[in-house]
């Protein structure tokens, strides 16, 4: 008998794997399609999708919706989709301002969840909280789901302890953050597999898993909350860089701010952060007289056209579009994806002035990037984080094709 060469079997796993993902994806972007449809988008042969769909359908991760009858000859096409119950997610999302655990499907809906509108407290009494709360999300599905269920996601800004000043906070608390590993601590209490990222990049890969991702594999994805946060889809995948931090553009350093309510410098340059991001909205909007103690106060102030918030878009836009422009010369992709906490027409605003202020600074021989509205909005946060465990677990990344490393389904079979 021929003995294969070391790691041939090994690889043949992979690429299995890896085909399995990539028809996953087909379906997740495509919607229901037949054998054949797939064959055709994967450049697979019949008898391996017949294979793989075999493969996934034992799994509970697909099923059969019905035949295909118009434009048909002969027998009716089998209709192929994602199952919504064939896996779960638990997603946790940290800020300083907030607490949210949801409870996430296949198909990306959202069955349960948590939020509490607090100030963050200590990781210990953090902990607590998110355990009783993943033990009430958990009740919407049954045991027998619960056994689908891929893991935890944690989205969090990394160095909550720091730009204290730059936020107007002063919540000594938030130090602790920096000392613990959060996520680690999760997957202990809990038992579960635990997936941290930063939010930024937590909500790019909902984005990708989800959402503009079904369309589009390389863009820039901006994300508008109490701090900006910002990742980047290159080739289908998140680009992390050496610490996560890739992508951070809420520590660009900028000029000052020119609104009355801006802080008085503590230098040359400030943080973008400092001057795009609802922080920086409500601070103006509160100089003017206006209550903010909520993101509901913040919408009604942007629906009632507050002359604060115009004055602050275009400080916000004035900061931000050089950041971007930077970051575009860069990675050069063709597509900006922007998605905030809050609305009531402050997207749009934003879209259009940001684009027009993008063709007034395009450097000669180069255009403006498509700039496309995000899709999840104020749950981007949730649904960013219970995509990671789902997104590792089921999307086809070049990595499980390498030798580096152990997938999911490797370490679940060690055990």
């Amino acid at each position: 008998m021929a003995i294969a060469p070391p790691g041939r079997g090994r690889n043949s796993v992979r690429l299995r794997r890896y085909n399995e993902r990539l028809l996953l994806q087909v379906l997740r972007r495509s919607g229901e399609a037949s054998k054949a449809d797939l064959a055709r988008r994967t450049h697979l042969t019949s008898t391996a999708i017949g294979s793989i769909i075999q493969s996934l359908e034992e799994s509970d991760l697909i099923v059969y919706t019905g035949r295909r009858t118009e434009g048909q000859r002969g027998q009716p096409a089998t209709l192929i989709d994602l199952n919504p119950k064939g896996a779960f997610g638990i997603g946790v999302r940290l800020d300083r301002d907030s607490i949210e655990t949801a409870l996430l499907d296949f198909g990306g809906q959202i069955l349960a969840r948590r939020v509490h509108d607090r100030i963050l407290p200590s990781p210990d009494e953090t902990l607590e909280l998110v355990r009783k709360d993943i033990d009430e999300v958990l009740k919407a599905i049954t045991p027998e789901e619960r056994e689908r269920l891929t893991g935890i996601g944690v989205a969090q800004p990394f160095n909550l302890g720091a730009w204290l000043r730059e936020l107007n906070i002063a919540q000594p608390e938030f130090r602790a953050w920096d000392e613990v590993d959060f996520a680690f601590e999760l997957g202990e209490a809990t038992g579960l597999p635990v997936f941290s990222e930063n939010d930024g990049n937590a909500a790019a890969i909902a984005e990708l898993f989800y959402g503009c991702g079904r369309e589009f594999d390389d863009f820039i994805y901006l994300f508008l909350g109490p701090v900006i946060g910002c990742g980047i889809a290159l080739n289908g995948d998140c680009l992390r860089g050496v610490t996560g931090n890739a992508g951070d553009v809420a520590v660009m350093p900028v000029p000052p701010g020119k609104l009355a309510s801006a802080q008085a410098p503590s230098g040359k340059w400030e943080l973008l952060l400092s001057r795009a991001s609802l922080n920086a909205l409500a601070r103006h909007l509160r100089y003017h007289g206006a209550e903010v103690a909520s993101h509901a106060d913040l919408e009604r102030h942007i629906r009632a056209h507050h002359p604060a918030v115009e004055e602050w878009v275009e400080d916000c836009i004035d900061a931000l579009t050089p950041a971007l422009r930077s970051a575009l010369c860069i990675l050069d992709v063709p597509v900006v994806v922007l998605d905030a906490d809050v609305d009531g027409g402050l997207l749009d605003l934003l879209q259009r002035q940001l684009a027009a202020s993008l063709a007034e600074t395009a450097p000669e021989a180069r255009g403006v990037p498509d700039l496309v509205r995000g899709s999840f909005g104020s749950d981007a946060g949730a649904v960013g984080a219970a995509s990671l465990p789902m997104f590792f677990s089921f999307s086809p990344r070049a990595e499980i094709l390498r030798n580096q490393g152990k997938s999911m389904e490797e370490m679940r079979d060690a055990d």
